[in-house]
């Protein structure tokens, strides 16, 4: 009996757990951008309940607007979404909160269980409620051997605390002329750095032009930009940015057209040397060798081939005196002149795909008379 009773004292069940309420997990990563009079929202979905248990079916989502108050002012309906999925949503500005001055307005989400209750609020994401910056209008490129130079028109009343962001896209990503790397010793801080899809630059208000210049373009590829005028307000310590409606897209296909910049400091000296004697001796068959020297400051551009040298005499034509391949160092011999006759020099910059600068300013200098 003694054992039987300690076997029916094991089965007997312990305190019942409260039921679930399946309350889903509160978004923790909400995030809200404004343009013009929209406001987006995106956030993730979660995967499990309060208890830690996976979420079966679809959850129900209130999106609430936030003023003073923290009570939840409703907008969209109610929303459905699947667990662990992106979810967005766009909200459309009524007019009284797209007017004014710029002031500070929240979103927050409520997920609701089965039953309709919710584990509490998300996280608040803040934008700035009030009139948004006009457009951008006017938008320009010019490409250049440097870069390229965007132009808009002015700001027109939009206020002095008024920016512009530009948005460049990348439309053709490519290797950028880089030629593959073969071995491991290619890799790392010495490889080169592929180029972002999208970037932006903020052109602070005090830039009353109109204007930007956007140095770090690639040529091979083909870029989209697109501006706004953004507001800037300090709100407890904290820069808020309100934006405007985008531009319309500018594309700028960077094709390398420019030749490289024109060499400087050009000068020729002429200098004589005792060539060999004669085979009868050294006071026999003693001639002198002529030439003229030539040398330049060197060009830094990165894509610099070499150069071209070119003579002419008096006003004759300038004839290429150099060999088909450029020279490559910033210095050429001229060992075919004549005694009594002066030239004049000229030099020119080659980049590796061929395109040539202008020729510098000239260089002239006499061999003397033997």
């Amino acid at each position: 009996m003694g054992v039987l009773a300690l076997l029916a004292g094991c089965g007997t069940p312990g305190a019942p757990l409260p039921p679930s309420l399946k309350l889903p997990d509160p978004v923790t990563d909400l995030t809200a951008a404004r343009t013009g009079n929209q406001v987006a929202l995106a956030w993730t979905m979660p995967r499990k309940n309060t208890d830690k248990l996976l979420i079966k079916g679809v959850i129900p989502v209130r999106v609430c607007r936030a003023l003073a108050s923290e009570l939840c002012d409703p907008v969209g309906g109610t929303l459905s979404f699947a667990p662990n999925a992106k979810a967005t949503f766009i909200d459309n500005l009524p007019v009284r909160l797209a007017a004014g001055a710029p002031h500070p307005l929240a979103y927050f989400l409520e997920l609701d269980s089965p039953r309709g209750r919710t584990a509490g609020p998300s996280n608040r994401a803040p934008v700035l409620a009030g009139q948004s910056p006009s457009a951008v209008v006017g938008l320009g490129a010019q490409l250049r051997k440097d870069g390229v130079v965007l132009h808009w028109a002015p700001d027109a009343g939009n206020g002095s605390n008024t920016a512009v962001r530009l948005h460049r896209t990348l439309l053709q990503p490519g290797d950028n002329g880089q030629v593959p790397a073969k071995s491991s010793s290619q890799q790392g801080l010495f490889a080169p750095q592929k180029e972002p899809l999208e970037q932006s630059l903020l052109v602070e208000a005090t830039n009353a032009r109109g204007q930007a210049f956007d140095k770090t373009i690639r040529f091979g590829q083909v870029y989209e930009y697109r501006a706004q005028f953004v507001a800037r307000v300090e709100l407890d310590g904290q820069t808020m940015e309100l934006a405007g409606p985008l531009s319309a897209p500018v594309r700028v296909e960077a094709i390398d057209t420019f030749p490289p910049e024109v060499p400087t400091g050009l000068a020729a000296v002429a200098s004589s040397a005792d060539a060999e004697a004669g085979a009868k001796g050294p006071s026999i068959g003693l001639r002198i060798a002529l030439s003229i020297d030539l040398s330049w400051l060197p060009d830094t551009e990165a894509d610099l081939a070499g150069y071209a040298v070119y003579r002419r005499e008096g006003e004759g034509a300038w004839q290429r005196i150099s060999p088909e391949q450029p020279v490559v160092g910033p210095a050429f011999h001229d060992p075919n002149v004549q005694a009594g006759h002066s030239y004049r020099y000229a030099v020119t910059a080659i980049d590796k795909l061929g395109h040539e600068s202008a020729r510098s300013e000239e260089a002239t200098e006499s061999v003397p008379a033997q």
